[in-house]
Protein backbone atom coordinates (compact mmCIF):
# COMPACT_ATOMS: atom_id res chain seq x y z
CA UNK A 1 0.00 0.00 0.00
CA UNK A 2 1.31 3.77 -1.25
CA UNK A 3 1.58 6.46 1.39
CA UNK A 4 -1.19 8.46 -0.30
CA UNK A 5 -3.15 5.07 -0.21
CA UNK A 6 -3.01 5.19 3.66
CA UNK A 7 -4.18 9.02 3.79
CA UNK A 8 -7.18 7.63 1.73
CA UNK A 9 -7.82 4.79 4.33
CA UNK A 10 -7.93 7.52 7.44
CA UNK A 11 -10.08 9.81 5.31
CA UNK A 12 -13.53 9.60 5.81
CA UNK A 13 -14.76 10.22 2.77
CA UNK A 14 -12.51 7.61 0.93
CA UNK A 15 -12.19 4.82 4.12
CA UNK A 16 -15.29 2.73 3.11
CA UNK A 17 -13.59 2.11 -0.09
CA UNK A 18 -12.34 -1.32 -0.97
CA UNK A 19 -8.80 -1.67 -1.52
CA UNK A 20 -9.03 -2.14 -5.23
CA UNK A 21 -11.50 1.78 -5.28
CA UNK A 22 -8.55 3.16 -2.63
CA UNK A 23 -6.11 2.32 -5.29
CA UNK A 24 -7.52 3.89 -8.38
CA UNK A 25 -8.33 6.64 -6.67
CA UNK A 26 -4.41 7.05 -5.28
CA UNK A 27 -3.85 6.45 -9.35
CA UNK A 28 -5.30 9.87 -10.06
CA UNK A 29 -4.78 11.94 -6.73
CA UNK A 30 -1.77 13.50 -4.86
CA UNK A 31 -0.97 14.75 -1.61
CA UNK A 32 -0.47 18.50 -1.05
CA UNK A 33 1.10 20.16 1.63
CA UNK A 34 0.36 23.67 2.67
CA UNK A 35 1.45 26.13 5.11
CA UNK A 36 -1.19 28.24 7.24
CA UNK A 37 -2.13 31.26 5.38
CA UNK A 38 -1.29 29.52 1.95
CA UNK A 39 -3.71 29.52 -1.48
CA UNK A 40 -4.70 26.43 -1.86
CA UNK A 41 -7.15 27.39 -4.83
CA UNK A 42 -8.58 31.66 -6.10
CA UNK A 43 -11.76 32.32 -6.84
CA UNK A 44 -12.37 32.01 -10.70
CA UNK A 45 -9.70 29.93 -10.49
CA UNK A 46 -10.77 26.82 -13.41
CA UNK A 47 -11.78 23.62 -11.18
CA UNK A 48 -9.38 21.39 -12.59
CA UNK A 49 -8.86 19.47 -9.11
CA UNK A 50 -10.98 18.07 -6.45
CA UNK A 51 -9.60 18.74 -3.00
CA UNK A 52 -10.06 16.40 0.16
CA UNK A 53 -8.81 17.97 3.45
CA UNK A 54 -6.89 14.86 5.50
CA UNK A 55 -5.38 17.23 8.14
CA UNK A 56 -5.65 21.04 9.15
CA UNK A 57 -8.65 23.10 8.23
CA UNK A 58 -8.92 25.19 5.67
CA UNK A 59 -11.31 28.62 5.26
CA UNK A 60 -13.55 29.29 1.89
CA UNK A 61 -13.52 32.57 1.50
CA UNK A 62 -15.87 35.33 -0.80
CA UNK A 63 -14.72 38.13 -2.35
CA UNK A 64 -17.90 40.95 -1.29
CA UNK A 65 -18.36 44.49 -2.81
CA UNK A 66 -15.78 47.06 -1.65
CA UNK A 67 -12.87 45.16 -1.38
CA UNK A 68 -13.97 43.18 1.70
CA UNK A 69 -14.03 38.86 2.43
CA UNK A 70 -16.76 37.03 3.62
CA UNK A 71 -15.29 33.64 5.19
CA UNK A 72 -17.76 31.05 3.86
CA UNK A 73 -16.99 28.47 5.89
CA UNK A 74 -14.38 25.94 8.09
CA UNK A 75 -13.64 22.90 7.09
CA UNK A 76 -11.83 20.24 8.31
CA UNK A 77 -10.47 16.62 8.17
CA UNK A 78 -12.88 14.00 5.76
CA UNK A 79 -14.25 17.61 3.85
CA UNK A 80 -14.10 17.96 -0.08
CA UNK A 81 -13.05 21.30 -1.31
CA UNK A 82 -14.36 22.56 -4.32
CA UNK A 83 -15.78 19.70 -5.39
CA UNK A 84 -19.10 20.77 -6.56
CA UNK A 85 -17.32 23.46 -8.76
CA UNK A 86 -15.17 20.54 -10.25
CA UNK A 87 -18.06 18.10 -10.72
CA UNK A 88 -20.15 20.82 -12.71
CA UNK A 89 -17.08 21.82 -14.58
CA UNK A 90 -16.82 25.51 -13.58
CA UNK A 91 -14.34 27.83 -12.26
CA UNK A 92 -14.09 27.92 -8.68
CA UNK A 93 -16.63 30.09 -6.69
CA UNK A 94 -14.44 31.44 -3.86
CA UNK A 95 -11.02 30.67 -2.76
CA UNK A 96 -9.73 28.45 -0.14
CA UNK A 97 -6.81 29.24 2.01
CA UNK A 98 -4.65 26.95 4.80
CA UNK A 99 -6.27 28.64 8.15
CA UNK A 100 -3.33 26.40 9.56
CA UNK A 101 -1.05 23.72 8.44
CA UNK A 102 -3.17 21.84 6.07
CA UNK A 103 -3.07 18.08 3.90
CA UNK A 104 -5.11 17.64 1.08
CA UNK A 105 -5.71 15.22 -1.68
CA UNK A 106 -5.85 16.56 -4.75
CA UNK A 107 -7.93 14.04 -7.45
CA UNK A 108 -7.51 15.26 -11.03
CA UNK A 109 -11.04 15.97 -12.34
CA UNK A 110 -12.04 14.49 -15.20
CA UNK A 111 -10.28 10.87 -14.22
CA UNK A 112 -12.07 11.60 -10.78
CA UNK A 113 -15.39 11.70 -12.26
CA UNK A 114 -15.11 8.43 -14.29
CA UNK A 115 -14.35 6.68 -11.05
CA UNK A 116 -17.46 7.87 -9.71
CA UNK A 117 -19.57 6.19 -12.53
CA UNK A 118 -18.00 2.74 -11.16
CA UNK A 119 -17.69 3.59 -7.81
CA UNK A 120 -21.25 3.55 -6.00
CA UNK A 121 -19.49 4.10 -2.46
CA UNK A 122 -17.13 6.57 -3.77
CA UNK A 123 -20.81 8.74 -5.32
CA UNK A 124 -22.79 8.11 -1.79
CA UNK A 125 -19.63 9.98 0.49
CA UNK A 126 -19.41 12.63 -2.05
CA UNK A 127 -23.14 13.19 -2.38
CA UNK A 128 -23.39 13.30 2.02
CA UNK A 129 -20.49 15.82 1.70
CA UNK A 130 -22.28 18.07 -0.91
CA UNK A 131 -25.69 18.07 1.20
CA UNK A 132 -23.78 18.71 4.22
CA UNK A 133 -22.12 22.03 2.36
CA UNK A 134 -24.80 22.95 1.20
CA UNK A 135 -27.44 23.18 4.68
CA UNK A 136 -24.08 25.08 6.26
CA UNK A 137 -24.12 27.48 3.37
CA UNK A 138 -27.88 27.89 4.12
CA UNK A 139 -27.62 28.19 7.58
CA UNK A 140 -24.68 30.71 6.94
CA UNK A 141 -26.81 32.85 4.96
CA UNK A 142 -29.52 32.95 7.48
CA UNK A 143 -27.65 33.86 10.57
CA UNK A 144 -25.37 36.80 8.19
CA UNK A 145 -28.56 38.43 7.07
CA UNK A 146 -30.74 37.36 9.75
CA UNK A 147 -29.60 38.77 13.34
CA UNK A 148 -27.81 41.05 14.91
CA UNK A 149 -24.27 41.11 14.97
CA UNK A 150 -23.81 39.71 18.74
CA UNK A 151 -25.72 37.11 17.80
CA UNK A 152 -23.98 36.09 14.99
CA UNK A 153 -20.82 35.80 17.11
CA UNK A 154 -22.67 34.02 19.50
CA UNK A 155 -24.16 31.36 16.96
CA UNK A 156 -20.50 31.25 15.47
CA UNK A 157 -18.72 30.20 18.82
CA UNK A 158 -21.26 27.67 19.36
CA UNK A 159 -21.54 25.69 16.04
CA UNK A 160 -17.39 25.74 16.77
CA UNK A 161 -18.14 24.48 20.55
CA UNK A 162 -20.08 21.64 18.68
CA UNK A 163 -17.93 20.98 16.02
CA UNK A 164 -14.42 20.98 17.56
CA UNK A 165 -15.56 21.89 21.35
CA UNK A 166 -13.43 20.04 24.43
CA UNK A 167 -14.29 19.80 27.33
CA UNK A 168 -12.66 21.94 30.08
CA UNK A 169 -13.77 22.29 33.78
CA UNK A 170 -16.95 23.40 33.48
CA UNK A 171 -16.32 25.45 29.65
CA UNK A 172 -15.87 24.37 26.35
CA UNK A 173 -12.64 25.15 24.56
CA UNK A 174 -11.97 25.47 21.22
CA UNK A 175 -8.80 24.38 19.46
CA UNK A 176 -9.02 26.90 16.61
CA UNK A 177 -6.77 30.00 16.13
CA UNK A 178 -8.71 32.87 14.40
CA UNK A 179 -7.86 36.56 13.81
CA UNK A 180 -10.25 39.23 14.58
CA UNK A 181 -10.72 39.62 10.92
CA UNK A 182 -10.79 36.28 10.42
CA UNK A 183 -14.15 36.65 12.85
CA UNK A 184 -15.18 39.20 11.34
CA UNK A 185 -15.47 37.84 7.75
CA UNK A 186 -17.17 34.92 10.01
CA UNK A 187 -19.62 36.92 11.32
CA UNK A 188 -20.30 39.45 7.82
CA UNK A 189 -19.27 42.50 10.01
CA UNK A 190 -16.00 45.01 10.95
CA UNK A 191 -12.54 44.06 12.42
CA UNK A 192 -13.75 47.52 15.15
CA UNK A 193 -17.19 45.44 15.90
CA UNK A 194 -15.08 42.22 15.86
CA UNK A 195 -12.68 43.85 18.20
CA UNK A 196 -15.10 45.56 20.90
CA UNK A 197 -17.11 42.41 21.17
CA UNK A 198 -14.11 40.16 21.91
CA UNK A 199 -12.52 42.65 24.21
CA UNK A 200 -16.36 43.00 25.96
CA UNK A 201 -16.66 39.55 25.92
CA UNK A 202 -13.31 38.75 27.41
CA UNK A 203 -13.91 40.90 29.93
CA UNK A 204 -17.30 39.53 30.90
CA UNK A 205 -15.53 35.74 30.75
CA UNK A 206 -18.45 35.14 28.63
CA UNK A 207 -15.77 33.95 25.41
CA UNK A 208 -12.00 34.14 26.51
CA UNK A 209 -9.10 34.31 23.78
CA UNK A 210 -6.10 32.25 24.14
CA UNK A 211 -2.89 31.96 22.35
CA UNK A 212 -4.56 28.64 20.97
CA UNK A 213 -8.01 28.52 20.79
CA UNK A 214 -10.82 30.03 22.81
CA UNK A 215 -12.16 29.36 25.62
CA UNK A 216 -15.97 29.49 26.30
CA UNK A 217 -17.01 29.78 29.90
CA UNK A 218 -21.32 29.33 29.34
CA UNK A 219 -22.70 27.96 26.87
CA UNK A 220 -25.95 28.69 27.87
CA UNK A 221 -25.14 32.32 28.15
CA UNK A 222 -24.10 31.99 24.28
CA UNK A 223 -27.24 30.64 23.64
CA UNK A 224 -29.62 33.54 25.33
CA UNK A 225 -27.01 36.11 23.14
CA UNK A 226 -27.61 34.14 20.15
CA UNK A 227 -31.19 34.75 20.08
Amino acid sequence: MTDLEGLLRTCALFSRLSPEDRRKVAEVSVARAYRKGEVIFSEGDPSELIFTIVAGRVKVVKAIPAGKELIIEILGPGDPLGAIAAYEARPYPASAIALEDATCIASKRGAFMTLLETCPSLVRGMLGGFSLRIIELGKRLGEITGSRVEARFAQLFLKLAERLGRPRGLGVFVPLVLSRQDLADLAGTTMETSIRIMSRWGKEGVVTTESDGFLISSREELEQLGR
